[in-house]
């Protein structure tokens, strides 16, 4: 402990601890805490999970939450997302990182320049720690403000801030024509060079009032004690201005010096001309976003007192009823509970073709009813709903750095000074070589113009934003950039069997009708002793008659034999439907269909029997008693788990992606051997215990390749947690995907590929993004310090350079599922 420090030195942090169950817990986490340097008292209190760490106030609440995470706990965190205003490149990223990090209580802090927005993690509650917040980032130099939706999307206010913004670059183009017209006609022999004043009186005005912007965000860096693409331009431009005005007042009245107005005038017009276009195309980066929150209808048309009232969506509670007419958008998440119709659902899974919905199936809320009026008996509401969780999702990945940010990161908090640094060398350099102030400024200018940060600081949030935003169009949620980061480099895709390759449900799989049978008969016979029942089995069944377009006669007599199987009367003929137990009862020779019975039990099927019975429906013969003539046989039935029709195109896809393949599964050998081959899956692990899965995961990563793992229950969470990426089926469980970092909305393996390939286009765009960005400053810092580019130039690359890193970034809204691309 450190004992140098005064009482004043010290604050009281309190921390929410997870996982502690025993005075143990408690003692291990005291000690992990009072094991981090420069923590004084610890105390743990079991009753209320908490501990209160007394510690410098200059100990980052970053190395507490790591001490307890090492010690086997969690520290309970909440987050607060804020809406940033004023950043203008990279440097102004960090400085807002740095101010908010400093806060007591924040475990976290990631800024998001594409988005204007910062996600904090709080050790406990958000809403005390708010203030604090707000006011480190006003102290910073910007704005901070709480995120809501209104905030969020705040279409009113962007289309004045972006009116505002046009305005401000027209009129910087206006003033600055006059004064650039006359230096491209001088070339032709055209002498239109206007009088110095006048070229004050133009310039003045956009350096000063146009371009007060910078000034203020210069100011507010230096406070700061950074530097930011402000604190560049205005000092550029100035410099440019001042030369211009000296050389203009100190120059006989019958000479014309040469003045350098319209570089100053033309890099302003061009800084905001660019960067007019650079919010015009960030905000289409966030597309995916509005689109989603634009699913939401204002209201509901609810069943109340024996009427229909129109009520705010906010006012339904589950288990109202809402009716919901052709045409319109579906309010609430729900169960079917009158009506049918076709719902299209493309903008929420992805899916473009309508699904057909009738009583007891699921809705979400944010598709569309088709053709039938319908009675929905809602089951979520609000922050509940599905289309919220995506929003929250999309958001989420969104607003997440990833990890290639933090090489940007760290060049952007020395890139500044170290800008400003060369500018000063250029400038000394050209006035010892040349003894021309004028060139040495103009140099000087140039650099400082063009080294602007800003393409460095779009990169990659931009092309995460178009990424994950196209991505959640087709289907595919990816809950962080982490996520993303680690999805292009997926050499190895672990598939869960059942429910993810296969339906989930059983099937008939083989219907053999026995010697002289009519096959088609039979399965009608089949269907019509099944048709009442309820059983996984007998509705797979009656769904193969269905298919073949059988019509089931009434069954009568019908009796549940418990264990064995059923039995009914159909058409006036005694049958008897179930395992091989009861037709041994019944004294059923089996001979005929025995060997394609043990060839499907080896492919791990379930077999069951159809027979004919004299004598009375639902009672068997006493044993040894001789059945009369028409006792016989009628056909075998297989049932089992049917793959995805698309599951064997997604894993051949895969392989020409190079990954390799592997199905875990708890079947038996037989049927995880079919099962495998019918896929073209390359390896296969059966009869794997849940708790096992994880440990097969872990193992596949020690050949040092990236690993996914896709499932969809329970029992897949670990794995889908131990993997470098889990993905996760949106028809299986909440825990699983809740483990998972990306999200299919549909229960398609074929999505799977999608989801890596849109990962890989991401990351390509970041490198190319960040691969100009770098090249862009390597390149136009050293020709402007030798003097080869004009600041006006160097202004124009400089917006250009912002502009086009987003345009790169936002082909990513082309780009389209294998199955959908255009032809």
């Amino acid at each position: 402990m450190n004992k140098s420090l005064t009482p004043q030195d010290l604050r009281d942090l309190q921390l929410p601890i997870v996982g502690m169950t025993c005075a143990g817990c408690v003692r291990r986490v005291e000690r992990a805490l009072e094991a981090v340097p420069g923590v004084a008292r610890v105390s743990v209190n079991l009753a209320s999970e908490t501990a209160t760490v007394t510690a410098p106030a200059t100990l980052p609440p970053a190395q507490l939450t790591h001490a307890v995470e090492t010690a086997g706990y969690k520290v309970g965190t909440s987050s607060v997302d804020l809406a940033i205003e004023g950043m203008t490149c990279a440097s102004c990223v960090g400085r807002v990182e740095r101010a908010l990090q400093a806060v007591p209580g924040v475990t976290r802090a990631s800024v998001n320049l594409a988005s204007e927005q910062a996600r904090v993690e709080i050790a406990g509650p958000a809403d005390r720690t708010l203030p604090a917040l707000i006011k480190a980032v006003d102290a910073a130099g910007y704005h901070a403000k709480p995120l809501t939706p209104a905030a969020d999307t705040g279409d009113d206010a962007k289309a004045r801030a972006d009116r505002h913004a046009r305005l401000q670059a027209a009129a910087a183009i206006l003033l600055s024509l006059p004064l650039v017209v006359p230096m491209v006609l001088e070339p032709l022999g055209i002498h239109a060079m206007l009088p110095g004043w006048w070229q004050l009186a133009l310039a003045t005005p956009v350096q000063f009032i146009l371009g007060w912007r910078f000034y203020v965000g210069a100011f507010k860096a230096l406070r700061a004690g950074v530097g930011n693409m402000d604190l560049l331009v205005a000092l550029g431009t100035s410099a440019g201005w001042g030369l211009s005005t000296w050389m203009l007042l100190t120059t006989p009245a019958e000479a014309m010096p040469h003045l350098y107005y319209e570089a100053s005038a033309v890099v302003i017009a061009l800084v905001l001309l660019g960067k007019y276009f650079e919010a015009r195309a960030k905000r289409q980066t966030s597309a995916a976003i509005r689109a989603l929150m634009a699913l939401r209808p204002e209201t509901a048309r609810v069943r109340r007192d024996g009427g229909e009232v129109e009520v705010p969506v906010g006012n339904v509670t589950v288990g109202d009823l809402v009716v919901v007419r052709p045409g319109e958008r579906i309010a609430v998440d729900g169960i079917i509970a009158e009506g049918a119709t076709h719902a299209d659902e493309s903008l929420i899974t992805g899916e473009s073709v309508p699904v057909a919905k009738q009583a007891g199936d699921p809705v979400t809320g944010g598709a569309i009813n088709g053709d039938g009026l319908i009675v929905v008996r809602t089951t979520a509401v609000g922050a509940e709903s599905t289309l919220a969780r995506i929003v929250r999702l999309v958001e989420s990945a969104q607003a997440a750095k990833a990890p290639i940010q933090r090489l940007v990161d760290r060049v952007s908090a020395v890139f500044v000074p170290v800008v400003i640094g060369i500018a000063l060398l250029t400038f000394a350099g050209w006035w010892f070589v040349t003894g021309d102030i004028e060139r040495a400024v103009i140099s000087a200018v140039a650099v400082l113009v063009i080294a602007c940060p800003c393409a460095l600081g779009l990169a990659t949030p931009t092309a995460i934003m178009a990424g994950t935003g196209v991505a959640a169009r087709h289907g595919i949620l990816i809950k962080d950039a982490e996520a993303l980061e680690h999805a292009h480099g997926v050499g190895v895709v672990a598939f869960d069997k059942t429910g993810t390759l296969t339906e989930g449900k059983p099937a008939v799989v083989a219907f053999e009708p026995a010697p002289g049978v009519d096959r088609a008969d039979a399965l009608r016979l089949a269907a019509a002793i099944q048709a009442g029942s309820e059983h996984p089995l007998a509705r797979a069944v009656v769904t193969a008659a269905a298919a073949e377009q059988l019509t089931p006669s009434p069954a009568s007599d019908i009796t549940a034999l418990p264990g064995r199987g059923i039995a009914a009367t159909v058409d006036g003929r005694a049958l008897q439907l179930g395992s091989e137990r009861l037709m041994q009862e019944l004294g059923i020779d089996l001979a005929p269909l025995a060997a394609r019975a043990a060839q499907l039990r080896d492919e791990g099927r379930t077999v069951s029997y159809l027979a004919e019975v004299p004598g009375t429906a639902g009672v068997p013969p006493a044993p040894g008693q001789t059945e009369g003539p028409r006792s016989r046989l009628l056909a075998l039935i297989a049932f089992g788990d049917t793959l995805k029709p698309s599951t064997r195109a997604a894993v051949q896809r895969l392989r020409a992606m190079g990954i390799r393949t592997v199905m875990l599964t708890g079947d038996n050998e037989g049927s995880a051997r079919i099962a495998a081959a019918r896929a073209d899956i390359d390896v296969y692990v059966a009869e794997v215990l849940p708790q096992d899965k994880a440990s097969l995961v872990t193992n596949l990563k020690e050949d040092g390749v990236a690993v996914a793992m896709v499932g969809d229950g329970v029992n897949d969470a670990p794995a889908l947690a131990a993997a470098d990426v889990g993905i996760a089926m949106s028809s299986g469980t909440d825990v699983a995907m809740h483990a998972a970092g990306i999200t299919l909305m549909r229960g398609d393996p074929a999505l799977v590929a999608d989801a890596i390939a849109v990962a890989r286009r991401t990351r390509s765009k970041i490198r190319q993004n960040l691969f100009w960005a770098f090249v862009y400053n390597l390149l136009g810092i050293p020709l402007a310090a030798f003097g080869l580019l004009s600041p006006m130039i160097a202004g124009a690359a400089m917006a250009a350079s912002s502009v086009s890193v987003v345009s790169n970034a936002l082909l990513l809204r082309r780009w389209r599922p294998e199955g959908k691309k255009q032809p």
